[in-house]
């Protein structure tokens, strides 16, 4: 397989035609090795428009559904961002490269430790990594960024709660398989407004069903 060629397929095949047009968003899809990133025997499908299993039930993002994630958060170098779901790291390392630090949540620790071997081995130093389960606590800080990289059934407040005022949330709201892309933006302490951004469907976020039951 030549790598860059399909790199670059990916991007211009699959990102650039679900309306991401970024430069930075591209610039970073274009430069982070995703290919490093995937399990073993799963190479050959790096740069597919696929959910490529992970292990414990879980999938790597699709390219698409990550550049557009990436995009909705308009980073711009000096953010805080609380990922919820590490997975084997590469939208961390994404995210690391787009914004200031990335504190990055993962309930499994065998996954956590693979996350950690791939931001090294691709020079990522300004990742924090924890073993938590986010559906029953967070971080002691508020963050300018939160990005849930699993699904969610029901909207949990806790997030918006852990954002400065002005910070973004995305999640992915929903049963499949109607589930809802949401930009959620905190206006004030205790004010937010919420946008849907586009229809998918995404593995649940282990435990998110334990979350209490909010209504926009």
């Amino acid at each position: 397989m030549n790598t860059d060629f399909a790199r670059q397929m990916m991007i211009d095949q699959q990102v650039r035609t679900w309306n991401v047009s970024n430069p930075d968003v591209l610039n970073v899809l274009s430069t982070m090795p995703r290919e490093q990133f995937v399990p073993f025997g799963y190479e050959a499908l790096a740069f597919a428009d696929t959910q490529i299993p992970i292990g414990h039930g879980q999938s790597m993002l699709t390219p698409m559904l990550e550049g557009r994630i990436l995009q909705a958060l308009e980073l711009g170098g000096n953010e805080n961002v609380l990922e919820i779901g590490s997975g084997v790291g590469y939208l961390t390392a994404c995210l690391s490269r787009l914004a200031q630090h990335v504190t990055s949540l993962e309930i499994h620790d065998e996954l956590r430790k693979r996350a950690a071997e791939n931001l090294a081995d691709a020079g990522v130093d300004n990742v924090e990594l924890l073993s938590m389960d986010a559906t029953k606590e967070l971080p002691d800080r508020q963050f300018d960024v939160i990005v849930v990289s699993g699904s969610i059934q029901s909207f949990d407040p806790r997030f918006v709660d852990a954002l400065t005022v002005g910070g973004l949330l995305f999640v992915i709201i929903g049963d499949p398989p109607a589930m809802e892309a949401r930009i959620v933006r905190k206006t004030g302490e205790n004010d937010w407004e919420s946008e849907c951004l586009f229809e998918t469907q995404l593995t649940p976020l282990i435990n998110s069903s334990l979350a209490t039951e909010f209504c926009f």
